[in-house]
């Protein structure tokens, strides 16, 4: 989540300083409008958006390094799978924005109840399209969706001026500009960047309402302005007649000639900066999984092919030879050797033999006596009982990485170990999307408990093994 926030608060900084530097001075003020909503949505959105024909992560396959001659059943694991997982701790950080949320909404509908205190103490006058409010000993000038606040101080004569350009906020709908961000503001009220966008959308809207009214009267329309400041209701989304802040403003963009139908180019810069922001959320995931050479992954490839065969040839026979045994030892042995001198197609595994002082090591899959999990010393299906307590483990004493919920990261963990003649697990290896998820895996098998051996023909022998876990979010 923090990666979130931080991707979005770079693209709407992005987004503003592109207004701001090319296309705040010109006069396409419905543009200007679009664009300032569009950019702060898209802000939002994209660094959901993954492009799977952009993403530079590795192949499942060379993450998830198969030796299936020993694979265990796959464990499947999503962030509510383990028991640490039924009492929900909230964060400091989670208590603060919540605290902050309820703040921000406090201040919103102390706001909100300002405008209908005004409305109730006023007196109505619906009119054509609007009803105008008329509030006594006030010298208030604002618009709120249909309702146009005037005081009652306010001379007749600069009335009907206000109310025509008031007119133009409510036909636009300029309310829902400022309502739509000051609702974000109060999901995001620790981004600044929202501020400025509701500041820098306000000022549109008089713009775009000043260059309607001086349609019919530009010098009336100067006059109002230079006048006086009238005394406003400091509410940031209603759309105020005069702020003390905005008349400069308001009058050199009155005087500003209308910019050159050309220049409407600089909105086509938009879309190289939307492209830009997907390659870069679509190639952050992952990207240091990356390194494998051409020829590694061609090594690799082919060991996890002739593993395959091998596991496909075991499969098809019930009961093998000693010769057979014998021979497949030695194939996985060999393949392992390989992929020890070929330690760039495996990098992360930090690989090692796996093979014991006598030499003797024989697969899961066609050992005689498989490594006996304690309380499973009278099962009659050994195999079926330690699988099932291996999976029983990993649930018990798995807990989903909290900081990989909140960026998000899930994905398959393959893992390789041995059960050793004294029947310790050794030599654990693993491989993954992210370290986070990693160390995650290696911990849980790290704590398995010490077992019988297993043996073949009478004799201890050392048992690799093979296990996937996938996290997955919920």
């Amino acid at each position: 989540m923090i990666q979130y926030v931080l991707e979005s608060l770079v693209y709407q900084l992005v987004f503003l300083l592109t207004y701001d530097l090319l296309l705040k001075k010109e006069t396409f003020f419905k543009w200007n409008r679009l664009y300032l909503l569009v950019s702060f949505i898209l802000s939002l959105i994209l660094p959901w958006i993954k492009v799977d024909a952009l993403k530079t992560t590795v192949a499942e396959e060379s993450l998830a390094y198969p030796l299936v001659a020993w694979k265990l059943d796959e464990v499947v694991l999503t962030a509510e799978s383990g028991v640490t997982q039924y009492f929900v701790v909230f964060s400091w950080e989670l208590w603060a924005y919540i605290l902050g949320v309820l703040a921000m909404s406090c201040w919103f509908g102390y706001k909100l109840f300002q405008i209908f205190k005004l409305k109730r103490t006023g007196s109505k006058h619906p009119l054509n399209g609007y009803t105008r409010i008329d509030v006594p000993q006030s010298q208030t000038a604002f618009s709120f969706f249909h309702w146009v606040f005037i005081g009652e101080d306010i001379g007749p004569d600069k009335q009907e001026q206000i109310i025509a350009h008031e007119r133009v906020h409510i036909k636009q709908r300029h309310s829902l500009d400022l309502l739509f961000f000051e609702l974000m503001r109060i999901g995001l009220w620790f981004n600044p960047l929202v501020y400025i966008y509701q500041n820098r959308i306000s000022e549109l809207h008089e713009f775009m309402a000043d260059a309607v009214v001086a349609k019919a009267d530009r010098r009336s329309q100067y006059q109002s302005m230079l006048s006086e400041v009238f005394q406003t209701q400091q509410i940031s989304f209603i759309n105020q007649f005069f702020k003390e802040s905005l008349i400069k403003k308001r009058i050199v963009m009155l005087t500003r000639k209308k910019s050159k139908s050309i220049y409407q180019l600089k909105y086509v810069l938009m879309l190289p900066l939307v492209a830009g922001m997907l390659v870069y959320s679509s190639c952050e995931e992952g990207a240091t999984e990356q390194g494998h050479g051409a020829a590694a992954m061609e090594t690799e490839g082919s060991l996890v092919e002739k593993l395959s065969i091998l596991n496909e040839e075991i499969e098809k026979k019930e009961r093998l030879s000693e010769e057979e045994i014998a021979e497949i030892s030695k194939m996985t042995s060999s393949m392992i050797h390989q992929l020890n001198e070929n330690s760039i197609a495996v990098d992360g595994w930090n690989v090692t033999t796996g093979v014991n002082a006598t030499g003797i090591e024989v697969p899961f899959a066609v050992v005689e006596e498989v490594p006996t999990f304690p309380g499973c010393e009278d099962s009659p299906d050994k195999k079926d009982c330690f699988m099932k307590n291996i999976n029983e483990h990993i649930r018990k004493h798995f807990k989903y990485p909290e900081e990989a919920q909140e960026k998000g990261i899930q994905g398959r963990v393959s893992i390789i170990f041995r059960i050793n003649t004294e029947g310790e697990v050794v030599g654990v290896r693993q491989r993954g999307p992210h370290k986070l998820l990693e160390d995650e895996a290696v911990r849980i098998i790290s704590k398995l408990p010490k077992m019988i051996p297993g043996r073949q023909k009478g004799k201890v022998v050392s048992v690799p093994f093979s296990i996937p876990i996938s996290f997955k979010l919920q």
